[in-house]
Parts: structure tokens; C-alpha cells; sequence
């Protein structure tokens, strides 16, 4: 059965204050792309077809990530894999939130905070219908990427962890409390592996990081 492994991109420039300001790799986030390209080396995907979104930070943990698990090529790009507007959802959505647009409480963990309440808004706002685009739009690429793998081949794919989140949530008939809960804990090159079998997509294991303990455990970051 076709193996796809999900990998969450490396660090980028989080609290930059813009979405062109986040969609940066850092040092850090390149590192780290590097040590998942070596994990997944290691797992020994089939011929792997590799994919990512259109955003800067996945294209270029995709890139390096190849370069490190020796994989050939230049990986396929596809905008359903992108992530949702982090910036934008807490502008739209800051009052229930908690707070008031882009005025939010300083430091990560409240950061954070409005960030998750901001999303429970998304999610419940169906007359918006944003989030069932966006987490739609994420299930059928990953539909589409699996019925394209032929026997003895795999898949791997850069993404965000509102991706993420959406997939394993969907797959997991979690609510959307569920969904958020798995946002806020995917680890920056953390790797999700799924199976593709006759009975549909089943989820192996989630946010999968062991490749950042003992001494490479300053490499764990989740934003």
C-alpha cells in the first residue's frame, strides 16, 4: 500500500507582523528540514513522488529536505497544500477572539490563545464557508495524490499545520475543538504518515518528531 508522509515545513519567521513576513525560512527552519530529509532517508519512501504547497517556506523545506534525503528532481507544487491566512483570521475574527483586530497579547502562548479562539470562530462560521473551502480543498489533493500512487510507491508532501490539523481531523471525526488542539501541537519538520489501502486513507501516526530528541532537541520549535 502507498505510504504518504506529511511534513510540517521548518520554521519560519512567526509574530513577522505580516504574511509576507512569515513566509520565511530561518536558519533554524533549514536545519531542520535537513534532519527530516535524513529521518525520511532513513524510512526509505518507494520512489516517492514529493509534493508541496506554493508558499515560500513550504517550497524551500521541500527543496532542502530533497537535497538531504538524496531525492532527485524538484518537488510539485500545488496551492491546496498552502495554509490558511493566520494574519488575515485573526484581523477577521479578533473581537471573538478576545481581542480587538490585530491586538493581540504579547508572547507566543498568547499568541496563540487568540489564534485558537480566532480559528473555533472559522470553524463556526458557516455562512462564511471558508474553512469547509479550505479543508476540503486539502482533502481532495490528498485524495488525488493517493489515487495517482501506483504499487510500491510513495508520497511525500511540505505543508502547514492547518493542513495538517484539517486532514488528521477529518480523518480522526474529530470536532472542531479537536482540530484546534491538533493545530496548536505540530512541530516545525514534525512527519505524519498515512496509508493508502483499499478501504481509503488511514492515519499511522501523527506529528512524529523523535528526530529532534536527545542532542538535536533544540531544534524542536512548533512556531
Amino acid at each position: 500500500m502507498p505510504v504518504i508522509h506529511l511534513v510540517r515545513h521548518g520554521q519560519a519567521s512567526f509574530g513577522a507582523g505580516t504574511a509576507e513576513g512569515y513566509d520565511v525560512l530561518s536558519d533554524l527552519g533549514r536545519r531542520q528540514a535537513e534532519v527530516a530529509g535524513a529521518e525520511l532517508a532513513r524510512r526509505g519512501p518507494r520512489d516517492p513522488v514529493v509534493v508541496c504547497g506554493t508558499l515560500n517556506r513550504q517550497r524551500d523545506t521541500a527543496e532542502v529536505l530533497m537535497k538531504s534525503a538524496g531525492l532527485a528532481g524538484t518537488p510539485r507544487t500545488d496551492p491546496r497544500w498552502n495554509e490558511y491566512d493566520h494574519i488575515g483570521l485573526v484581523e477577521r475574527y479578533g473581537t471573538a477572539a478576545g481581542g480587538a483586530g490585530t491586538d493581540v497579547p504579547a508572547g507566543d502562548r498568547g499568541v496563540q490563545a487568540v489564534l485558537d479562539r480566532a480559528l473555533e470562530a472559522w470553524m463556526a462560521d458557516t455562512g462564511d464557508g471558508g474553512w469547509e473551502r479550505f479543508a476540503s480543498g486539502a482533502a481532495e489533493a490528498l485524495r488525488e495524490l493517493a489515487a495517482g500512487l501506483g504499487p510500491g510507491r510513495d508520497a511525500v508532501v511540505v505543508t502547514s499545520g492547518g493542513v495538517l490539523a484539517a486532514l488528521c481531523g477529518g480523518l480522526l471525526s474529530a470536532p472542531p475543538a479537536g482540530v484546534v488542539a491538533l493545530n496548536r501541537v505540530v512541530v516545525n519538520a514534525a512527519i505524519t504518515t498515512l496509508v493508502a489501502g483499499s478501504s481509503g486513507i488511514s492515519l499511522l501516526s501523527f506529528n512524529d518528531h523523535a528526530h529532534f530528541a536527545g542532542d538535536r532537541r533544540p531544534l524542536l520549535t512548533y512556531r
